[in-house]
């Protein structure tokens, strides 16, 4: 059955999703938020049936008689490694990386897979299944060879396999014995400069090198540092480098619940998840990345006008996302529909002010940071703060963008007075004592504002909406965010509601309350890491273990997490991977971890 159990591979320019069999089964070309020439997940068929056509858009490597398969990531890399075992004990190693590494002082990242094949056991017959599609899975691209390579072609592009296998073979999808190994480089319709063997191998070493020499750099906790490690080269993986965006998921349309309809396109850049990214990558000492996406993010305060915000953006800050749907893809085992775009990006969240502040308040004090922020930096991001003044009081769809249902969210009151905040401390820096006291002011403004209205005298809590009764996930952040600090009457008796409502075993839902498409069904992943670091916060840090190690056991076999968990199967459902997630397993090692020094 297809299912989230797949690896990432990628160079932060495109993305491969492969799963535990050496297929190849998502993929956007020829970058992150591009069609998907791989689109098998999202195909229809169920089960997973190779000779299936109607399951196209894949890249298999298959091991004849097989029996079962196992795989791992090359040690502190994105490079993965694929074990296929026969009947007859006959073994292949499949290599599949995306290459990534200085060349020429510059960062070579081309739109490119390559996958090595290595014959380990007894005499093995292979097949190789290169079938990729084109415009969303509705055309079938043509076909010509030559004497090393195939091309696949549409109208609009060709593609190019690059192999010193037999072509013939690979064409017909026939069968052959695996005597040496074997090399696949597939991408842009372009000729190697060098020969395929050589080029395959110079690229891996390199790759490896590079990633292996990045993850040396991190400043990662003592406890879980291969679970630390993995997630951030995956969250690294989601980071478009060209523009500095951040995706949120690398895939569209796997729903958050079987049956649902809660299809969305995560492809995009919304700069509140991108915020938490950069955030976490920062504590572990990845600044380039904070660094590129303040690039990004200049340009779209820049642009802005009078300081009007989107709350999600293209990876090229593309402003038209308008939503429509993939007719030739059934969806995730067959639940459709498949969505392109996301029309969140009409909406109004309000919270997006107080997130651009928040991620360009490290330009200013992270003296690590080769890009420092200036005095015009910090005049845009005032015209972000009176926004957020105008709005903090404001309906609108919250962080969990409701398409029908407009309120005075909480959460989206509490960022703005971040925002607020920060300006005021920015103003320290900048030696601005006037706007200092200005911005501290407004800053106390909204946070008497919010105590008053959003807090719930009856049930001692804080709640979703000014003056409800309700609550949802994102009040476990108030103390992380400063609003409150940890020993407040109101946050501990905050905690201890929401977790009394939302907790279902040992997974908080995001909200226990109708939305526009019922009831939620399941967990959203960082809502319980949210809760696991709320609990160590207030000194509860045996039940944040238990709750964190719960977390780490649901991961999938490649230590991946999706956006959603099934709270009673345990099955991940949502896109994937999913940045969100990444941070908050990031976050919550660091947060319960001992101390390096402790440890000895």
């Amino acid at each position: 059955m297809t299912n989230l159990n797949l690896g990432v591979v990628g160079n932060c320019s495109i993305a491969m999703l492969v799963d535990d069999a050496a297929r190849i089964m998502w993929g956007g070309f020829p970058r992150l938020d591009g069609e998907p020439i791989f689109c098998a997940l999202l195909g229809g068929t169920e089960p997973y049936r190779p000779d299936d056509p109607s399951n196209g858009g894949y890249f298999a490597v298959e091991l004849v008689n097989q029996t079962r398969s196992e795989s791992s990531y090359v040690l502190n890399s994105a490079v993965l490694c694929t074990r296929l075992h026969a009947s007859d004990d006959s073994v292949v190693e499949v290599i599949d990386y995306v290459p990534r590494f200085m060349h020429h002082e510059r960062l070579f990242r081309p739109p490119q897979i390559v996958r090595r094949i290595f014959p380990l056991n007894g005499k093995p017959r292979v097949r190789i299944r290169l079938r990729p599609r084109f415009g969303w899975g509705s055309v079938r691209p043509r076909i010509s060879s030559g004497s090393n390579h195939v091309r696949y072609l549409s109208d609009d592009l060709t593609l190019r396999l690059t192999t010193d296998a037999p072509v013939s073979y690979i064409v017909e999808e026939r069968s052959f014995v695996l005597d040496m190994p074997i090399n696949l480089v597939f991408g842009l319709d372009e000729t190697l400069q060098s020969g395929i063997e050589d080029t395959a191998r110079m690229y891996y070493e390199r790759t490896v090198d590079y990633w292996q020499n990045w993850v040396r750099s991190l400043s990662v906790p003592f406890d879980w540092q291969e679970e630390s490690i993995r997630a951030a080269i995956t969250l690294k993986l989601c980071n478009f480098e060209e523009t500095g965006a951040i995706v949120a998921a690398l895939t569209t349309s796997i729903p958050e619940a079987p049956g649902t309809q809660r299809n969305w396109d995560y492809r995009l850049c919304w700069p509140r998840d991108a915020y938490f990214v950069v955030h976490a990558l920062n504590r572990l000492g990845a600044t380039r990345t904070m660094e590129d996406y303040l690039g990004f993010i200049t340009n779209i305060v820049s642009e802005s006008g009078e300081g009007s915000l989107r709350p999600v953006y293209g990876i090229t800050r593309s402003t038209d996302l308008d939503e429509r749907d993939a007719p030739a893809l059934a969806g995730y085992r067959g639940m459709g529909p498949v969505r392109i775009g996301n029309q969140a990006y009409e909406q109004v969240q309000n919270d997006v002010y107080g997130s651009v502040i928040l991620a360009a308040t490290h330009v200013f004090f992270d003296k690590r940071l080769i890009r420092t922020g200036t005095l015009q930096l910090y005049e845009r991001l005032e015209v972000l703060g009176r926004q957020a003044l105008q709005v903090f009081d404001k309906p609108d769809a919250g962080l969990w963008e409701l398409r029908s249902k407009f309120a005075i969210h909480t959460f989206s009151s509490l960022m703005c007075w971040a925002g607020c905040d920060r300006l005021s401390k920015i103003a320290t820096i900048l030696a601005l004592p006037a706007r200092e006291s200005y911005w501290r002011g407004e800053a106390d403004r909204l946070h008497a504002s919010i105590s008053q209205h959003g807090w719930n005298e009856k049930l001692q809590s804080f709640v979703s909406t000014w003056h409800g009764d309700e609550v949802d996930a994102s009040l476990l952040l108030l103390h992380e965010l400063d609003f409150l600090s940890a020993d407040d009457p109101r946050f501990v008796s905050t905690v201890e509601h929401v977790g009394k409502t939302l907790k279902r075993g040992d997974l908080l839902l995001r909200y226990a309350v109708e939305d526009d498409f019922g009831l939620p069904e399941t967990a959203f992943t960082i809502c319980t890491l949210w809760y696991v670091d709320a609990l160590a916060s207030l000194g509860r840090k045996k039940e944040a273990l238990v709750l964190f190690e719960a977390i780490l056991r649901r991961r999938n076999s490649f230590g991946l997490l999706s956006e959603d968990i099934h709270p009673t199967t345990g099955e991940l459902w949502g896109n994937f991977p999913q940045a969100y997630s990444m941070v908050g397993l990031l976050n919550s090692a660091a947060r319960l971890s001992r101390r390096w020094q402790e440890a000895f």
